[in-house]
């Protein structure tokens, strides 16, 4: 009966690959993508449980166990970057999240064809300036020397204000300038989404007696809710991985306290340090963290929301 069960799925799989060969092959660029890049490489996630050493193979390297989990559970600057990298991720959520949908319902109510295109086109255009530039253009205007804003402050009787060397203004500079350079392409989904809800119900709605405000409440809203749901989850399933490479160019030794998050550790460490193992080690740590938070979130989702990615 197994044999027989084999055969038939066997024979099913067969007859849909030669029915879908065309859709497989136009597939088939993405798919060789991700198992060269994505999947081939976690064969070295070995490492960090190994004591590599430049010279070595993965495979020759002494075997350690969880030998550097626990130095890194046992480091002192571990609570201070697990506080850091879920503050940065969450605070940038909470704030960042929001505004390209308040974008996109806004500019859906833009009546002027070419206002809404000029808009929209002005808002993508912070996306393809570079992270390098971008905190170049930051240090610029917010020098306490010869800054634009630090110059206003004087002029108004304030003593200037190192922005970019205070722990106290890190956060708020990270998060802004991430809403500032991501906002408009992020409202480019929600725009689309827009385009999908069925005009007539605004038509019934007019019928009824609703008002703009209520239209928007009763029938945007809701229409743009699976695709936020989806987007949220996603970003919940990565509110643990903060990229390093802006905060690299943004902070100091003076910022570490608040600016110290988990990629800046594993590329001091991993990387400069040359510990590899130690590095693949945290990486894997805080990619599990991120694991979990994503199925827990999606499973959330599924049962209160009946949405899910799976």
């Amino acid at each position: 009966m197994l044999g027989e069960g084999l055969k038939r799925r066997l024979k099913k799989l067969r007859r849909n690959i030669k029915r879908d060969r065309y859709l497989f092959l136009l597939a088939s660029p993405i798919l060789i993508y991700f198992f060269i890049f994505n999947y081939l490489p976690m064969y070295g996630a070995i490492i960090a449980f190994k004591d590599f050493a430049p010279g070595e193979t993965i495979l020759s390297s002494q075997w350690v166990g969880i030998r550097w989990f626990r130095e890194f559970f046992h480091s002192v600057y571990f609570v201070r970057l697990i506080k850091n990298t879920f503050l940065l991720s969450a605070l940038g959520l909470l704030f960042n999240f929001p505004v390209p949908i308040i974008f996109a319902l806004l500019l859906n109510e833009v009546q002027k064809e070419k206002l809404k295109r000029s808009v929209q086109t002005i808002s993508y255009l912070p996306h393809f300036v570079s992270l390098v530039v971008m905190v170049g253009i930051m240090s610029n205007f917010l020098s306490p020397t010869d800054g634009i804003v630090n110059n206003f402050l004087v002029r108004l009787g304030f003593e200037p204000i190192n922005f970019l060397g205070e722990s106290s203004w890190f956060r708020a500079l990270y998060i802004g300038s991430g809403i500032w350079q991501s906002f408009g392409w992020n409202s480019i989904i929600y725009m689309a989404a827009l385009t999908s809800i069925d005009p007539n119900l605004y038509e019934a709605a007019k019928i009824d007696g609703c008002n703009r405000w209520k239209e928007i409440i009763y029938i945007t809203i809701p229409g743009l809710m699976p695709t936020a749901i989806m987007l949220l989850i996603l970003a919940l399933g990565n509110l643990m991985n903060v990229g390093f490479e802006k905060i690299i160019l943004m902070y100091s030794p003076a910022t570490y306290d608040v600016a110290d998050v988990i990629s800046t550790y594993v590329y001091r460490r991993g990387i400069l340090s040359a510990q590899y193992s130690f590095g693949s080690a945290v990486g894997l740590f805080n990619s599990i963290i991120n694991f979990t938070l994503l199925l827990t979130v999606n499973r959330i989702s599924r049962k209160v929301t009946q949405i899910g990615l799976w």
